[in-house]
């Protein structure tokens, strides 16, 4: 292993310690990550947008930073990737979509500014689905982001760039966002932890309807103590937001947690999802694992009213609200996904509207009271392994045909509509031998309680090799011989075509 592979290798939190006593440079960090991007995201094509000599920069002043002896931030010196959603100051940010495909926004956004602030050097943008629709990462300017587990495979979506980023140790940290699972799908499909916290606890300026809780920002990191650090560099009240909101807790110093006082209820797919059966069989035997970790762990049965019909509305109103302008402009610049989403949601009316808010409300004390009787609850987070990315979305489970191209998204959304905060934890490999994410739920905005469960249960995991984190062959990757411009070409005909070295294009 060279020193530059060592180095990427280790966890942000080693990372920052180690550039704060002076053991390394946030250039020589930098240096290797980019060696790193060159090298292998022409094989799973996770980074779109970068300026790696502006981010060099950024080193060379976070290293004389160090060097004086000046108060460090959080994440000083520490190379993140940003999902290509949010808005990086003189860095491209297209939505992965060709009506911003050459938009290079004047100012950061609340979630970027907050990263900077804390120390933060952005190095790159993180590839999504065109406007953020759908679980599979695929766009017409930037192509599709392939699993680092094998990139013939969908390495989930919309969070899917950060999360294959993350598995193939390019950056230490990268962002996310969640509104049916955008976070938490890619991190279970790549192996690593995406966090979905309670809304409103890390601010989102780019939520045009901004009293709905459904999306959130969050942190996606290789490790609950990485993510963790992300969270309290960003989390906390910001004037953009309405439903933010100051916190009492330091995320990255955790209550102590005992595993075996927790009450902890699963349940495969909270009554009314549709799930493989072997991933029903895998998610067991995961739970068998577990259990006895627990003061007790028993199945537990909901009921959880309507709510595809509830999250149809509360995801299209939010589709009205992005994409209504760009609609009205020139609707035939947007892709499938994006277009479908906003033609369903105008044929919507008040009385459908009223309806969703009225079941979501119902959706959220049901499930509440289930935290009456446990402090956990465990569940997949995804309901099939990964699928190829030619495919656009997942049409059917065992046989049973989905209604639409996000329905397969269910086991995170219901969680969404309930608004509780949810880990995707990497929980060992499934029956072909993919990455397994383990979705751990807490009791309203218990976000700390959380953390800290995920924590010590990601401890017990590492000495299990039926739990812990699995890791990419990425010599198996590069030999698979799926290069940048196969990925690209080999897009439906309907996207615009894209050369990988338009793709690989640095300059803003």
């Amino acid at each position: 292993m060279t020193h530059a592979n060592a180095l990427v290798e280790k966890s942000a939190v080693e990372l920052r310690s180690l550039i704060g006593s002076k053991e390394i440079s946030p250039v020589e960090l930098m240096q290797a990550c980019i060696e790193r991007i060159e090298a292998i995201n022409p094989f799973v094509n996770a980074v779109t947008a970068t300026d790696f000599d502006k981010a060099l920069d950024q080193a060379r002043l976070a290293e004389r930073a160090v060097l004086s002896g000046a108060p460090l931030g959080l994440l000083h010196g520490l190379p993140i990737g940003i999902k290509d959603l949010e808005n990086t100051a003189g860095l491209r940010t297209t939505f992965g979509s060709p009506v911003f495909r050459n938009n290079v926004p004047s100012e950061d956004n609340a979630l970027v500014a907050r990263i900077r602030a804390a120390g933060g050097i952005v190095t790159a943008k993180t590839n999504v689905p065109e406007m953020g629709a759908g679980a599979n990462t695929r766009n017409a300017v930037w192509g599709a982001t392939g699993n680092p587990f094998d990139a013939r495979l969908n390495a989930g979506g919309s969070s899917g760039g950060s999360a294959a980023a993350l598995a193939t140790d390019m950056m230490p940290l990268c962002s996310g966002s969640d509104t049916g699972g955008s976070l938490r799908i890619p991190a279970a499909k790549c192996g690593v932890v995406g966090l979905r916290p309670s809304p409103g606890l890390v601010p989102s300026e780019r939520r045009l309807l901004g009293w709905t809780p459904i999306s959130v920002v969050g942190p996606m990191g290789r490790t609950v103590a990485d993510t963790c650090l992300q969270l309290q560099a960003t989390a906390g009240l910001h004037v953009s937001d309405p439903l933010s909101y100051a916190h009492a807790h330091t995320f990255n110093c955790l209550p102590q947690v005992d595993l075996s006082t927790l009450r902890v209820g699963f349940t495969e797919d909270f009554g009314c999802c549709e799930v493989d059966n072997q991933i029903r069989e895998v998610f067991r035997s995961k739970v068998r694992l577990l259990s006895g970790l627990f003061k007790t762990c028993e199945a537990v049965e909901f009921d959880l009213g309507d709510a595809h019909a509830c999250f149809d509305v509360l995801r299209a109103e939010s589709f009205v609200a992005g994409l209504r302008q760009t609609y009205k402009d020139n609707p035939d610049m947007l892709g499938e996904n994006p277009r479908a989403n906003y033609e369903l949601g105008i044929k919507m009316s008040l009385e459908d509207c009223t309806w969703a808010a009225t079941e979501q409300t119902r959706i959220y004390r049901r499930f509440q009271a289930v935290f009456d009787r446990y402090d956990l609850i465990l569940a997949p987070t995804t309901p099939i392994s990964p699928f190829p990315w030619q495919d656009p979305h997942l049409t059917s489970v065992n046989d049973v045909p989905l209604d639409n191209y996000y329905r397969w998204l269910s086991l995170t959304y219901v969680v969404t509509l309930a608004t509780n905060p949810a880990i995707s934890l990497p929980c060992g490999l499934d029956h072909k031998g993919m990455p397994f994410g383990m979705q751990i739920i807490a009791p309203f905005r218990q976000d700390a309680a959380l953390l800290a469960s995920a924590e010590q249960i990601e401890k017990v995991s590492q000495n299990n090799p039926g739990l812990r984190r699995p890791r990419p062959d990425l010599l198996k990757l590069i030999s698979q011989a799926v290069d940048l411009k196969s990925i690209v070409t080999a897009a439906p005909d309907a996207l615009i075509d894209t050369t990988a070295a338009q793709v690989q294009n640095s300059a803003v």
